[in-house]
């Protein structure tokens, strides 16, 4: 009666190899078939710039300075910045005034040491020298004129009328300056502007993507609304020059 059973674990030897197999051959597929990550999209940079903005902004101790790299460094500029704002701005104090009151305190210390070191048996200050040499001062004034000539041609470039959206930009662009000319003067608006390279690069370089994220949409939308007014107003202003030409 043995003989007509069947043994038990006949057949679990192979289903088992089977399953080992396929869930074998199931993780060599999966090993083999890359795993698709998803790619981060490219975003254009503010001003199609290629640089980081260290190297945007001259690379050196200046830009060291605008993106607080050494912070007390940063903050001394920064504070004798705004001191001079506070002298000059909310106190009134006049340059040339502060000018003569430093050069009398400076003078009146070294005068005072000088007698003072006869008395204490010491040396008189050594007060160094300063000689400011020629070779500098033509290369100030050659770089002033190489800029001063470049603006000149620029300008001339857009008075001749052959790129009409560089002047319609430069004439908005003046006009907003203007306007925030009556609103502030001369040394507040520096100010102004020495308090912008102080927050803005560094607060451009924390949130950079998404700077550039929200400039890529606002471009957009700016040239589709350029557009608009190309078809509308422009195109209709430059055939009515070609035909009274």
């Amino acid at each position: 009666m043995a003989d007509h059973h069947e043994p038990l674990f006949e057949h679990v030897p192979e289903n088992f190899n089977e399953g080992k197999s396929s869930s074998s051959s199931d993780s060599d597929d999966y090993k083999s078939s890359p795993v698709k990550v998803p790619l981060k999209s490219e975003v254009n940079r503010l001003f199609g710039r290629d640089k980081p903005v260290h190297k945007v902004l001259g690379g050196g101790q200046p830009a060291n300075i605008f993106l607080w790299r050494n912070r007390k460094k940063s903050a001394k500029v920064l504070g004798g910045a705004t001191a001079m704002w506070f002298l000059f701005e909310l106190l009134q104090y006049h340059f040339i005034t502060l000018v003569c009151h430093m050069l009398i305190l400076f003078l009146a210390a070294l005068f005072f040491l000088s007698n003072a070191s006869v008395f204490l048996g010491r040396g008189p200050p050594k007060v160094p020298q300063v000689v400011i040499s020629d070779k500098c001062i033509t290369e100030i004034v050659s770089a002033l004129n190489i800029e001063i000539n470049r603006a000149f041609v620029e300008m001339r470039h857009i008075a001749s009328g052959k790129d009409l959206k560089k002047f319609l930009s430069v004439i908005a662009a003046l006009w907003v300056i203007a306007g925030i000319g009556k609103w502030f003067n001369f040394l507040t608006l520096l100010y102004i502007c020495v308090l912008l390279l102080f927050t803005l690069p560094v607060g451009y370089e924390k949130y950079e993507d998404q700077v550039d994220s929200f400039a890529e949409k606002a471009m957009i939308e700016i040239k589709k609304q350029y557009k608009v007014v190309d078809a509308q107003v422009l195109s209709k202003i430059s055939k009515g020059a070609v035909k009274k030409d």
